[in-house]
């Protein structure tokens, strides 16, 4: 029992006197100590602990040969926080501060990659995924020899999936809730914002699918040329996806167009 209690005794003690010792130089005049801590606490990832040192160390060593290094820190301490939108000014302004330093570089690169951390789910709002991208883009095209462009690319087409996959959601959300018109025009979007989309078969289907139903809810007077839309949905649809697993529901689908056309009268009504 008693070599416990003096285990716990030593650690309380040790705990201690770290936390005197921080105390002490936090409130000491000694800036190089301060730093020395800084650096020492932010390699044990005591990020916490670092921050306020380095915030009083960065206006401190201002325009001194130390700034450099100090600021390099605190960027990456904001970073390591997760405070993702302080990194990215951080990172950017040491970048242009510091445009000769070996850090220069890859803060430039830091910078925009805490926006793609700071890229929400496909669900939430992607003004930050949209950022992101253009971001990474930016570095790509200011650093074109870097080693970080293969990166680069991988990060682009991430966020691009985002987008891609939003897009897509939110076109099959007025499917679902009977918006056929905002439903085909959203799905039109994704086809033409991403050309290689996984889900054009989907949505081609879709939109074969979504202008039939909407001329058949349609005012007398909208339903012939919304039905000859449903065909020319169908020949993109059929021209792309001859062998797809829609096929037997997009032929009775056109085939059923057909028949309504047959039974009305061309209109000069608008189809709007």
């Amino acid at each position: 029992m008693f070599p416990r209690i003096t285990y716990i005794l030593l650690i309380i003690s040790i705990f201690v006197a770290s936390c005197s010792s921080y105390t002490r130089v936090m409130k000491g005049n000694d800036m190089d100590a301060k730093l020395n801590l800084a650096i020492k606490l932010y390699n044990k990832g005591d990020y916490f602990k670092a921050l306020p040192l380095l915030e009083e160390l960065i206006t401190v060593y201002r325009g001194t040969k130390k700034a450099e290094k100090t600021y390099y820190y605190y960027a990456y301490t904001n970073y390591q926080l997760g405070d993702y939108e302080t990194a990215a000014y951080d990172f950017d302004n040491f970048a242009k501060t510091f445009p000769g330093s070996e850090y220069s570089e890859e803060c430039a690169f830091m910078h925009s990659y805490c926006f793609y951390q700071d890229s929400p789910e496909y669900s939430l709002d992607q003004t930050n995924t949209v950022k992101a991208i253009n971001e990474l883009q930016l570095f790509a095209d200011q650093y074109p020899q870097s080693s970080r462009i293969e990166q680069c690319n991988k990060l682009i087409d991430q966020l691009r999936a985002k987008l891609e996959e939003k897009s897509f959601q939110n076109a099959k959300l007025y499917f679902n809730m009977e918006e056929y018109k905002a439903s085909i025009t959203t799905f039109r979007n994704l086809l033409n914002d991403f050309p290689s989309t996984t889900y054009s078969e989907q949505a081609l289907f879709l939109i074969l699918k979504g202008s039939f139903l909407l001329a058949e809810n349609s005012f007398e007077d909208k339903k012939y040329p919304r039905y000859q839309e449903t065909i020319i949905a169908y020949s993109d649809f059929a021209s792309a996806y001859a062998e797809s697993k829609y096929r037997k529901d997009a032929d009775e689908i056109v085939l059923m167009a057909r028949k309504r056309l047959e039974k009305l009268t061309p209109s000069t009504t608008s189809v709007n």
